[in-house]
């Protein structure tokens, strides 16, 4: 089974909340994912080169499998108990590029749980788990073509963030969602982890059935 955890910017605990499943819930066996793309401002915020760009350019991307836990988000996920952790990096726009193998990875594991909201263009997810910071005023605009295809919302709880600060986001795409507000450093409650265990009880799915051609959508989720 596929879950996915994005958001609508970056630094906002997304992590943190796959890391929280992946320990609340290590008996479904996580395989775990990080995507990166770099380029266009996705990670770099002075436009330079940064340690997620792939030195390789005739190579568009690369997947790492990590080996040991680590402070890395993927070091982080063996840490919290995942079975395997990769992570995948890739140009902005550019993560058709790593379908294939990527792909290859979730059809061979039990149950796969990745950080990033990229891999929506190609793949349709068991459970889609949306992070909301009120507090953060950023929302990337390519983050409005997913968020009413959230299963349910991860609101993240800080001081003066009980309303969105947002400009130009219907309220009518998170307003009527489940949500789950967390308190950090706890950013998975005992309701969320239930919640995402019998969703995926519950899915009849067939492995592979929810993979979906989708067209390529240039993505700046993380």
């Amino acid at each position: 089974m596929l879950v996915v955890v994005g958001g609508h910017t970056r630094n906002i605990g997304k992590t943190s909340v796959v890391a929280g499943l992946i320990g609340a819930l290590r008996d479904l066996n996580w395989t775990a994912i990080k995507i990166t793309q770099y380029g266009h401002g996705a990670c770099s915020n002075d436009g330079e080169p940064c340690e997620c760009a792939v030195a390789d350019t005739e190579h568009p991307y690369a997947i790492s499998e990590e080996t040991k836990a680590s402070h890395t988000d993927s070091g982080r996920f063996l840490a919290a108990g995942a079975k395997r952790s990769f992570w995948v990096r890739t140009a902005a726009g550019q993560l058709g590029h790593a379908l294939t193998e990527l792909t290859r990875i979730i059809e061979r594991s039990e149950n796969t749980i990745v950080e990033s909201n990229s891999i929506l263009q190609f793949f349709k997810p068991d459970l889609f788990l949306a992070v909301l910071d009120f507090a953060s005023t950023d929302f990337k605009k390519t983050s409005l073509l997913y968020l009413d295809r959230a299963d349910a919302a991860v609101v993240i709880h800080k001081e003066g963030g009980e309303q969105p600060l947002w400009e130009g986001v219907s309220p009518r795409l998170w307003v009527s969602k489940k949500r789950f507000t967390v308190l950090p450093p706890q950013y998975v409650t005992e309701a969320m982890a239930e919640f995402v265990k019998g969703k995926l009880n519950s899915s009849t799915m067939p492995s592979g059935a929810w993979s979906a051609g989708a067209s390529v959508i240039e993505e700046d989720w993380k």
